[in-house]
Parts: structure tokens; sequence; C-alpha cells
């Protein structure tokens, strides 16, 4: 619902979202034709991620909100703690209002390296669960006084704003335990690239399993499966970059945890690092990595690893989307790929959708049911 009580405009395509500027970006400014664009296609939602460059999360979605009349808008995700939680609250009560309440605010644990070179504390299932319960009540109109938890200590916090704002939380998760958490405590959960189909299933079911046992209606979370979609027309030196060097960034920073998801056997992953082009490199390769690296790359990977995405025609692509709601997720990220890109999938997955699954859904991303 709107800070009215009016509800956002379905698209054609709640089921389904896009990542906003995915990667790494030097032009924000992209992300505005990507959501118009989105929006025309009938996608349901566009995502957004935060990396300290030029992908600010909340000037991001502002941005979205500010181009986009009907499709939902959710950052996957940003960190509890590099922002105070009354910033945090004020940000997410912004782009509630601003959006007509197309919002949802994500939430994710991040890199524990990346914090220990920038003197933040790591991220806790503690802190995560501390973080979510202040912003609640924060957006619920209640004054937080002399609180001391995991998330921080803090002697007061009130929105000077009146009146209470309904916002969703999602959280993005990988691991068991942030799962685990997700089902009992957000609206939404926002899974990882390159899961298997059967990693989603088990991920779908630590969710839910979570959710009841919380007391919660398991049904009521909304499940996002990611899947990196990479379509024949998109040039080869592009495809490469979209699945090896996304997959191969990925192994670089929580290898051990993606492997471990999925099954995958720890001896590859471990030649992977021990490769000397793969130690020796500078920088993710999604970024950095010449067309010649990512060659060498690809023959590191094992064919079942490149395959928990949706590639070649369209008609394919589409086929991996439905294979996402028999795995049991209630909603799918086309990941890698713009909205121009995805074009020819979008219109193949028309042609095979079931409306009535799906017609429930609302704009809003963070939200399972109108």
């Amino acid at each position: 619902m709107s800070a009215t009580g009016r509800a956002a405009a379905t698209p054609e395509f709640p089921e389904l979202g896009f990542y906003g500027l995915a990667g790494h970006s030097p032009e924000p400014r992209d992300l505005l034709d990507e959501v118009r664009h989105g929006e025309q296609l009938g996608l349901g939602s566009v995502f957004l991620s935060e990396r300290f460059d030029t992908k600010d999360a909340a000037a991001l979605a502002g941005a979205a909100a500010a181009v986009s009349e009907t499709i939902g808008i959710g950052t996957a995700a940003t960190n509890p703690h590099t922002r105070h939680p009354l910033v945090t609250a004020t940000m997410a009560t912004t782009l509630h209002r601003l959006s007509g309440g197309r919002y949802a605010f994500g939430l994710g644990r991040g890199f524990d390296a990346l914090f220990d070179l920038m003197g933040l504390p790591r991220v806790t299932s503690a802190g995560l669960e501390d973080a979510t319960e202040i912003l609640r009540a924060l957006w619920n109109g209640e004054a937080v006084a002399g609180h001391d938890g995991p998330a921080g200590a803090f002697p007061y916090l009130r929105r000077i704003s009146e009146g209470s704002d309904r916002i969703p939380i999602l959280m993005v998760a990988l691991g068991d335990r942030t799962l685990d958490l997700a089902g009992r405590i957000a609206d939404g959960v926002v899974l990882h690239t390159f899961f298997t189909d059967a990693a989603v299933a088990r991920a779908v079911k630590i969710i839910r399993d979570a959710a009841a046992a919380a007391g919660r209606d398991p049904a009521a979370v909304r499940v996002w499966s990611v899947l990196a979609t990479v379509e024949d027309s998109i040039p080869e030196d592009r495809q490469q970059r979209m699945l090896v060097g996304r997959l191969a960034t990925y192994l670089q920073g929580y290898g051990d945890v993606l492997a471990r998801a999925n099954g995958w056997d720890p001896g590859v992953l471990g030649r992977f690092r021990d490769d000397p082009v793969v130690r020796d490199h500078r920088g993710p390769f999604d970024a950095a990595g010449s067309p010649a690296v990512l060659r060498h790359i690809r023959a590191l990977l094992p064919e079942e690893w490149i395959a928990a995405s949706a590639t070649g025609t369209a008609g394919h692509c589409a086929a991996r989307i439905a294979d996402q709601f028999d795995a049991g997720a209630d909603s799918v990220i086309l990941h890698g790929a713009t909205p121009a890109e995805l074009a020819p999938v979008v219109a193949a997955w028309s042609t095979v959708r079931t409306p009535e699954n799906h017609s429930r859904l609302p704009a809003n991303p963070g939200w399972n049911a109108r």
C-alpha cells in the first residue's frame, strides 16, 4: 500500500525482476533508461545492489522512483551498519512515500574482509535481527530509547515524520543461517545467483520451515530466485563477462559458501583458486577480466557450474524461468542483462506463463499477496 492507502498498479509480469546497473557500472544515469525500458516491458521490479563507488542505493532508488509509475523497487542489498539506523529509516520512509508504496528495503551481510578494512564490525545474525526490529519500530512511529544491542547503542531514536509506514524488509541470503534468519524475520528473501535448481528448492524449504517455526505464515514470505540470464543474441564477449566473469567473481569472494550451498566439489574450487591466472589477477573478473582471461577461466569451471543459469535461445531461457517456479520460488530476478537484452526472453516467457499463477503478486517486491 502507498502512504495514501492506495495499492500501486501491478505490472504485466509482477513475477519477474531485473538488477539495475548489474555488476560494475561507471554511469549511474544508465539506470534511468533501464528502468523506463523495464517498465515498458512489463517487468515487475528493479533491484539495486550497492557498491562503494557510483552505486549508492538511496540515490539509485530515488532515481528509479522518479522515472517510473508501476515497477517495484527493491534494495538488494545494503548493510545494516554502513548508515546510522535513523538515517536508514529516513531513507526508506522517503523512498516508500516517494514511490507510492513500491519500495522494499533490503539487507545483507556483506563482506567481512571489506568491513575489516573499513574499520566496521562484521555483520552477525544477531545484528541483522536487531537492526530490523529498530527499523520497524521507527517506521511504526515509535521511539527507540536506551537501546543497547547487537546493532549498537542508541540513547534515543525517533523519526520526526508523523504516522506509520508499512515497509517490507527483504533479506539477501546465501548460507543456511541467513536463510533461516530470513524465514523468521523478513518479508521477502532474495537468493543468490548461480544457485542450482536443487539449491533453490532447499533454500525455499529452509525459509518456509523457519517461518512456520516462528509462528508466521510460510506462504507470506516472498522468495526471489536469482537467475543469471544470457540470451543468444548478446555478443559473445559480453556473454562471457556476464556468465564466466560473474561466477568467477563470486568464487573469488565467497566461493566456499556458494559451493557448499550447491554441493559442488571443493576440490574444483581449490584448483580454481590455485590457478596462477586466478591467483595473480587484480580486481573482480566481471569488471577487469580480459576476453583471454575469461576464456582461461571458463576452462577451469565445470559445465554444471555454468549451467546454474539461463543461456541459449529465448525459449530455453523461458523454460529455465519455469524451472525456478517448479523449485518453489515465488518470483525470479533475471540477473546480468539489461531490459533491452532481456526483451526476447520476456516475449518468450509471455507465451508459456500461466497468468493466474502470478496475478496475486503485488508491485512491491517485498510483499507476497495483494
